[in-house]
């Protein structure tokens, strides 16, 4: 029975184009929320009762994970990029589980010893992204069917703080104790929808003539293409990270932000605003769809990231003058930076590859920027927590709001102009909007 099935839905997968991209949208979504769930609901907790030990406080707890985060990126930079697709399936399901064990432990070990176990569980989630795209790329609908990934990461950010203050404040559950029964919770969840992306068919043939065979790409690949674009990368990467500071910062402080805007504000808050977020999001990312020619998809991409990186710069303006709350400048920002933030993890570097003509993966693209962002993210905050400085987070969040503003506008218009110049055909192929390639 499970066999005929099996066959049945693969077909269908072929046969159905819109049944195949509900079917990825679905599945990437799911999964990569789940593996949120082993992440995220920890920051819901205030861990005041190691207040007086430094390395049980929860910016050492944050600093703890997000390093063991940023080394997952680093590396999945060779791990991601050389994967092969007969490993995928049992390699993420290893890496939660490791995750999940290392929740429990975190649980249970003294005061002094939960941030070891708090790296060690952010130590193999970093490299989940990567595996559920790499079952997404390559495609004529990457662009909408790997929004998925980034929306779920918009979503269950907000829910799974409102879940774990839920489980704390509802439950009665202890807040160290948390986090890992959410993880037990959505295990049968994650593995449903890892079924789901082991079922997915890979690229068609007319795929393959529009996006270009996705191959995985050794260390003299990675070093042969870093060379030949080298400063268009590096633009990429810088502005990739000041989003991924900013992100970060605004997504880990969430709960003490809304105590200095309004500390009456109601858990619900981070998942009502991060839905709106989401769901203005996924509608922009289906209009990628609609272009099919290479030149014009990245050039509406670099569009549309340079106008998340406005949005942001507007929007806290709006906020410090007064003309907007802060329930709205929560996701007028949020709007901003995922509408810059998302089309760089799912779309930018996918057209890139295909307008440069080159073999290799997005995946290794989008860990060298995650790691760096990360690289830069933890040093940040690394530095501000032992030099003991008193954060105000609004007041450093608004600062960080203009200046991922600026420097990305600049770092992205200079990577722009570096590639349109990289290539002389370029101007030919975009005043021939019917040239797939």
């Amino acid at each position: 029975m499970f066999r005929i099935s099996k066959q049945y839905l693969e077909g269908q997968l072929v046969k159905n184009k819109g049944f195949f991209m509900l079917w990825c949208f679905v599945a990437s979504f799911g999964a990569y929320f789940s593996m949120y769930a082993f992440r995220k609901p920890f920051s819901a907790g205030l861990f005041d009762e190691g207040d007086d030990l430094f390395i049980a406080s929860k910016a050492f707890f944050i600093i703890a994970q997000v390093m063991g985060y940023m080394c997952s990126k680093f590396i999945g930079i060779k791990v991601i990029s050389e994967l092969k697709g007969k490993h995928r399936v049992i390699f993420i399901i290893s890496l939660i589980v490791f995750s999940e064990i290392a929740l429990l432990f975190f649980a249970w070990s003294p005061l002094h010893l939960k941030f070891i176990f708090l790296f060690m569980n952010g130590l193999p989630l970093g490299m989940v992204w990567g595996i559920v795209f790499s079952f997404l790329e390559g495609r004529k609908v990457t662009e909408f069917i790997a929004s998925g990934l980034c929306i779920s990461a918009i979503i269950s950010s907000g829910f799974l703080k409102s879940f774990g203050r839920y489980f704390i404040e509802i439950l009665g559950v202890n807040e160290y104790w948390m986090p890992v029964l959410i993880g037990l919770v959505f295990i049968p969840f994650f593995l449903f929808f890892v079924w789901m992306l082991w079922l997915i068919p890979p690229p068609l043939a007319e795929d393959i003539a529009l996006k270009k065979k996705r191959v995985p790409m050794m260390k003299k690949d990675r070093r042969r293409f870093l060379k030949k674009y080298k400063i268009g990368i590096l633009m990429l990467v810088a502005s990739y990270a000041m989003l991924s500071i900013f992100r970060d910062f605004r997504d880990n402080f969430s709960v003490e932000i809304w105590a200095e805007m309004n500390a009456n504000a109601d858990f619900s808050v981070f998942l009502e605003t991060e839905t709106v977020v989401g769901i203005v999001v996924v509608l922009c990312m289906g209009l990628f769809t609609i272009f099919k020619n290479n030149a014009n998809g990245l050039i509406a991409t670099y569009l549309i990231i340079a106008l998340g990186f406005l949005l942001i710069i507007s929007s806290t303006l709006f906020f410090e003058s007064n003309y907007i709350s802060p329930y709205t400048w929560m996701i007028a920002s949020g709007i901003g930076l995922y509408l810059s933030y998302v089309p760089f993890q799912v779309v930018i570097y996918e057209k890139l590859i295909a307008w440069l003509n080159e073999k290799g993966n997005a995946g290794f693209l989008m860990y060298l920027s995650d790691s760096t962002g990360y690289l830069f993210a933890v040093s940040i905050l690394t530095f501000t927590e032992f030099l003991s400085w008193e954060i105000d987070w609004l007041d450093f969040i608004i600062k960080t709001a203009y200046l991922t503003g600026i420097l990305g506008v600049v770092q992205l218009v200079i990577s722009f102009v570096y590639f349109m110049k990289r290539d002389t055909k370029t101007k030919s192929i975009i005043l021939s909007p019917y040239e797939n390639n």
